[in-house]
């Protein structure tokens, strides 16, 4: 046929429209899942970074616990052989890498609570949205 496209048949022209319909569906449908993946892994990206921040808190709360411990047996020995004043300066630097380690800790715990689970909600909740209007509109 090399006619114009006034000359061919109505249902043609009806089946060259839905083809049509449904190559642009089939664009904005791989567009929505493209936009959709970036969302995800930015989300993705934002909950590793608080994992690893929180992560890092904790191993530096132990970092200082541990620092702690040597200063509490450092100040066990200075307590037994010397005076009280160097003893109780030992114990309040004990006490201080302590507050701090508990400090940290709460942090740590609080950066991985937030990064907990490790899904891309807001994502997933798009996509939910996305899907629901979709069936909406097809059944009008």
């Amino acid at each position: 046929m090399t006619g114009t496209m006034d000359e061919r048949p109505a249902h043609e022209q009806a089946q060259h429209s839905v083809g049509e319909l449904i190559e642009r569906a089939t664009t904005q449908l791989s567009d929505l899942v493209r936009q959709e993946m970036r969302l995800a892994g930015r989300e993705m990206a934002e909950k590793g970074k608080r994992a690893g921040r929180g992560g890092g808190l904790l191993g530096a709360a132990g970092a200082v616990s541990y620092i702690g411990l040597m200063a509490l047996a450092a100040t066990a020995v200075a307590a037994l052989s010397l005076a009280l004043p160097v003893w109780a300066s030992a114990l309040i630097v004990t006490g201080v890498l302590f507050a701090v380690a508990g400090v940290l800790a709460v942090m740590g715990r609080g950066q991985l609570a937030r990064a907990v689970p490790p899904t891309p909600q807001e994502a997933m909740d798009s996509v939910k949205a996305d899907v629901e209007e979709i069936k909406e509109r097809a059944h009008r």
